[in-house]
């Protein structure tokens, strides 16, 4: 494999393991209380639409060519850790 591959996994798996945690977590907020739990699927909803943000640029950074692979390792790492810096403040809520 190379070290390309290795990151788009890498990348993948972060992911995966986020997007698990964080169904935990819908499952730990729905036993809320009503007003809570309002704002807890508020909350999870943002998180699922930086979970999709995340994917959509893994998806680019699997078809970005050479010229371009540094430049979209960056924005994937900065995707990954605006969605990774979400998670933390929503589990540190509950």
């Amino acid at each position: 494999m190379s070290t390309r591959d290795d990151y788009i996994e890498k990348m993948k798996l972060q992911l995966d393991e986020l997007d698990a945690q964080m169904s935990k977590l819908e499952a730990k907020a729905q036993e809320a209380k009503d007003t809570a739990r309002d704002k807890y699927r508020d909350e999870m909803a943002k998180l699922r639409h930086q979970s999709r943000l995340a994917k959509a640029k893994l998806v680019d950074l699997k078809a970005a060519g050479e010229d371009k692979w540094e430049t979209m390792v960056t924005e994937m790492e900065k995707v990954r850790d605006a969605f990774k810096h979400a998670f933390n403040y929503f589990k540190s809520q509950l």
